[in-house]
Parts: structure tokens; C-alpha cells; sequence
């Protein structure tokens, strides 16, 4: 059943152009911000997304690393969250990695000092469709 859970899933991630991250703020309120798509993803556990390294929410990451990852189909009106912590990863091996041709209308290059990559790992899922919640420990 999780199995046929989890792919359902990956193709809601797959279908989507944004998603969603949440952060905590130095007063420990919840902040949501929307993003490009995860660049990469190892399943549904592990996300890699791109921003700026002086941005607040990498500021925040870097403070407390708990953090939600939310993605939404409004036309299918289901959606799932997922828990977890975000690292900020500025190693020119990940940054090679994660790169693409297109990131030159944000960034001078991939060696850029403002381009970094925010990994989550989930620990848990909350899936909705149908009006019903599936909860999913991964």
C-alpha cells in the first residue's frame, strides 16, 4: 500500500512547477515561501532546491533546520506535506550537480557565492486527496 501511496506521490511531485517550504523565523512562527521545483530528488525522502545563500530562509535553515516541503495540485485539489530538515550545502560538487544552463538568469555562474542548494530530508508525509489523509513515516 505504500508503495502504490509513494508513486502517486512522485508523480503529484513530477507534475508540479513550485512547491512550497516553510522555515521558523528567530520568534519561532512558521514562514512560507514557494519555490522552483526540487532539482533532484532521491524519492520521496530527499529534495535538492536551488536559491540564494544571503537569502532569509537560508539564514533561517542555518538557525533551525526544521522544515516542511508542501506540494499542491489545485486542479485535483490534493496535496502532501512532508517533515523534515533542511540543510544549506555550498560545496562546489553539489552545486556542479545540481546546476543547469537556465540558472545564468539568476545566477553569474555556478561558482557564484550567492548560488547554494537547500537539501531536505522528510521524515514523515501527509498525503491528501479524496478528502482523506494517509500518513506515511518515511
Amino acid at each position: 500500500m505504500q508503495e502504490e501511496i509513494e508513486n502517486i506521490i512522485s508523480n503529484l511531485i513530477d507534475s508540479q512547477d513550485i512547491c512550497y517550504t516553510s522555515s521558523l523565523d528567530e520568534n519561532g512562527y512558521p514562514v512560507m515561501r514557494a519555490m522552483l521545483a526540487p532539482r533532484k530528488r532521491e524519492g520521496i525522502k530527499v529534495f535538492y532546491l536551488i536559491t540564494n545563500s544571503r537569502s532569509a530562509k537560508v539564514q533561517a535553515y542555518r538557525a533551525n533546520s526544521k522544515a516542511c516541503l508542501y506540494f499542491a495540485d489545485k486542479r485535483l485539489y490534493h496535496g502532501v506535506m512532508f517533515k523534515g530538515h533542511m540543510d544549506v550545502l555550498e560545496d562546489q560538487a553539489t552545486k556542479d550537480e545540481i546546476w543547469r544552463d537556465m540558472d545564468i538568469i539568476f545566477y553569474q555562474n555556478n561558482t557564484d557565492p550567492d548560488y547554494c542548494v537547500l537539501k531536505f530530508t522528510a521524515f514523515t508525509a501527509r498525503y491528501f486527496s479524496d478528502y482523506r489523509i494517509t500518513d506515511l513515516t518515511l
